[in-house]
């Protein structure tokens, strides 16, 4: 195989710009094959935007084809892990959209079968390859800050009107969505404080449901985690705060990185805190530091970079930007959250996945999307839940 021939699920918003880019020939040995949506507009505007490419009005009938070696998942949260599934069976490479799926039992059984085959699995953590948020994995993982001791992200530029989430039935709701602000706005935040500053062992967290806006879903949420060594972190959304603030701390006992406003800068201790507070004797006395705006490597490119690393992996030539697998991390997350704020208490890592798809399923079975979308989401929950 000298190029990677793509099918893409879903030519919405995302799954769009992913085909122009790949049609486009933006990314280097992969081209665009095939497209499949359930819409027929959709698939009219495919004849239009990408002609010559073929079209599959069904998922089956595209894996069958033998016209593709790849897929890019981009529909709807609850079919990533299913669709994901189905592709292994045939044989095909998969990158899957943000976020892995709505619960981690899903995701679990997504990543069984991965690993039931030899191919390329990635996850679509485009945000992975901004040079600040690489420069701040580097760092925090070669011991520049020391000991992590304390984390803080405010997240809150996701300011999303009522329009926006009355434009479809299925937006903000239990049954079309599976969650608000952390499943839709936040997966690559979630993914990225995990990557950068490890998974944590307790979540305490305030999801409030529908508190800006007409909706059943979180919009605002306030999260207190614990970390095994001892350090605590804090995480705070909403898609009602203007103007937003995004600003995310990594404090360490030998200084801190701050990331806001595309500028990463580093607190450098002049030596360890806690030889500082054995050996200082001033009454009023700190450890001095110097501070640095650290200088990272410019580079961003994004969903396409993403896809270049995954064609290359395909290909024997390279390494993902994000392995599928990790998928779960920010998931375990966000149903941690949940749980946490459905139940008023404090969760544990690892998730207790049956209490947490037991929950879920409630706030489903009481959601306002349409009826007959909810039978279908339902139904699907329940053949993959217990497949």
């Amino acid at each position: 195989m000298d190029k990677v021939r793509f099918g893409i699920i879903g030519i919405g918003n995302m799954g769009s710009n992913h085909g122009k880019h790949l049609f486009e020939g933006n990314i280097e040995n992969g081209v665009l094959a095939a497209v499949c949506d359930h819409n027929p507009a959709r698939l009219e505007w495919a004849s239009k935007e990408l002609p010559g490419v073929a079209q599959f009005s069904n998922t089956t009938d595209m894996f069958k084809s033998g016209a593709i070696d790849a897929i890019i998942i981009a529909v709807p949260h609850y079919d990533h892990p299913r669709l994901a599934i189905e592709a292994f069976s045939h044989g095909l490479h998969v990158m899957c959209e943000k976020p892995a799926g709505v619960y981690t039992k899903q995701a679990r059984e997504m990543n069984e079968a991965a690993e039931k085959v030899n191919l390329v699995f990635g996850m679509m953590f485009n945000q992975r390859t901004n040079c600040v948020y690489r420069k701040m994995h580097e760092m925090v993982h070669n011991g520049a800050i020391g000991e992590v001791r304390r984390t803080n992200w405010l997240i809150t530029n996701w300011y999303r009107s009522q329009f926006y989430y009355d434009s479809g039935d299925w937006r903000a709701t239990w049954a079309g969505e599976g969650g608000g602000v952390l499943l839709n706005q936040c997966p690559h935040n979630l993914d990225l404080w995990q990557w950068i500053a490890s998974m944590p062992s307790k979540v305490t967290a305030f999801c409030h449901e529908g508190k800006w806006h007409n909706i059943e879903v979180e919009d605002d949420v306030t999260a207190y985690v614990e970390y095994p060594n001892g350090a605590t972190g804090v995480f705070i959304t909403s898609t009602a705060d203007t103007p937003g603030t995004n600003r995310f701390e990594v404090l360490g006992s030998m200084g801190k990185l701050v990331c806001e406003n595309d500028v990463l800068t580093y607190y450098k201790s002049e030596m360890a805190e806690a030889e500082f507070s054995k050996t200082n004797t001033a009454p009023f006395g700190a450890p001095q530091f110097e501070t640095i705006e650290v200088e990272t490597d410019g580079q961003n490119e994004q969903h396409d970079g993403v896809l270049r690393a995954f064609v290359n992996k395909i290909l024997g030539k390279g390494e993902l930007v994000a392995n599928g697998y990790e998928g779960i991390n920010g998931l375990t997350l966000s149903n941690a959250m949940h749980l946490s704020s459905w139940l008023g208490k404090t969760v544990t890592l690892p998730l207790d996945e049956d209490l947490f798809y037991a929950e879920l399923q409630k706030r489903v079975q009481d959601s306002k999307v349409k009826t007959n979308v909810k039978a279908t989401v339902a139904a699907d929950m329940s053949k993959t839940y217990n497949s």
